[in-house]
């Protein structure tokens, strides 16, 4: 459905985009990465033509975006809709009106909007506050006439550019969960761009990790945690305090085994002791996926290590300020000749 290879997008002397390529099929979550100043939102508009570009390609279901003329573009926006971390809407208007005004400017019959209003905003239970101006409204609620003014053409594709960034961690919640719904009740394709790994975790089922207008990173998103690529490792802020001494190991657990009693039957098997530093289960997508942090005496590394790689977990060691050593790959000796240094 959105096809784009080799993207680069300069303003002036400074290259925002530099060969950018990602793919986005049909009825997926697709998150764009990073910090700010990334290129997250320039490459978001260059996929419904509200920037321009000359270097790669950028196709929307076979459509070169480049090529297309101006009524092209009208079409292919309708075709998209778009939320904003602003929320973009008529604050003297009242709910009604905001989600009605996409229909009116297609001249889309008296009765047929009526209809069409009032399915999205049960869709998104704003029902009972039609007639409410939005300036009244609170973060949340803005949001959610915001998506529903963005799915009144009933688009393809839904493009939500930093959507949640202005709410707080339950009314984030709430729209990651009315995203998630209207995906699988309408089997909508969604790409988001954000900078909170939280979203990309709920709801996001591949990504795109952008630094610096560059790719780093591409993929299913639970695999991306799994093996944590640099890039990656380096923007998620490290949450635990890790024990001086020893050998501290983050596991990650596939989803498969996240339920299990993985740490404790390992301590029983191999009859050693070992500290917990800390640890979570967080949600992916409809699932769960373990993350646990353990500090190990450098003599019980080797059981330690072929304990891991037999379980098939992921795994690496970290050193005393969190920074990675060696990952699943490494052997014992390897590890603790790079950690005596």
């Amino acid at each position: 459905m959105i096809d784009v290879s080799g993207l680069s997008k300069c303003f002036g002397g400074n290259r925002v985009l530099d060969d950018v390529t990602m793919s986005v099929a049909p009825g997926e979550i697709y998150g764009i990465v990073g910090h700010s100043g990334a290129g997250k939102s320039t490459l978001l508009r260059c996929l419904n033509g509200l920037e321009t570009y000359r270097k790669g390609s950028v196709r929307i279901n076979g459509a070169e975006v480049r090529d297309l003329s101006p009524s092209g573009l009208i079409e292919l926006r309708r075709t998209m809709g778009m939320i904003f971390q602003t929320f973009n809407l008529m604050s003297r208007k009242n709910v009604y009106r905001n989600v009605s005004f996409p229909l009116e400017i297609r001249k889309t019959p008296k009765a047929g909007i009526e209809r069409r209003v009032m399915e999205l905003l049960d869709m998104v239970g704003l029902a009972d506050r039609r007639d409410e101006r939005v300036r009244n409204l609170s973060g949340g609620q803005k949001q959610r006439v915001g998506i529903a003014r963005a799915l009144a053409l009933r688009p393809d594709i839904l493009l939500c550019d930093e959507a949640t960034s202005a709410l707080d961690p339950k009314t984030t919640g709430s729209i990651l969960d009315l995203l998630e719904d209207i995906n699988k009740r309408l089997n909508l394709t969604i790409v988001i761009v954000t900078h909170q790994m939280e979203v990309v975790k709920r709801l996001c089922h591949r990504m795109l990790l952008l630094d610096g207008g560059v790719a780093q990173a591409e993929g299913a998103t639970e695999d991306l945690f799994l093996s944590l690529p640099a890039n990656l490792r380096g923007f998620i802020d490290e949450e635990y305090t890790l024990v001086p001494g020893g050998i501290n190991i983050r596991l990650m657990f596939p989803r498969d085994i996240s339920r299990d009693a993985v740490v404790t039957a390992m301590a029983r098997e191999l009859d050693i002791d070992f500290s917990i530093v800390g640890g979570k289960l967080e949600r992916y997508l409809d699932d769960v996926f373990g993350v646990l942090i353990i500090n190990v005496r450098p003599e019980h590394l080797d059981m330690a290590v072929e304990y891991m790689r037999k379980k098939r977990l992921y795994w690496q060691m970290l050193d005393a300020d969190g920074e990675n050593v060696h990952d699943r790959d490494a052997s014992a000796d390897r590890i603790l000749n790079r950690t005596r240094r």
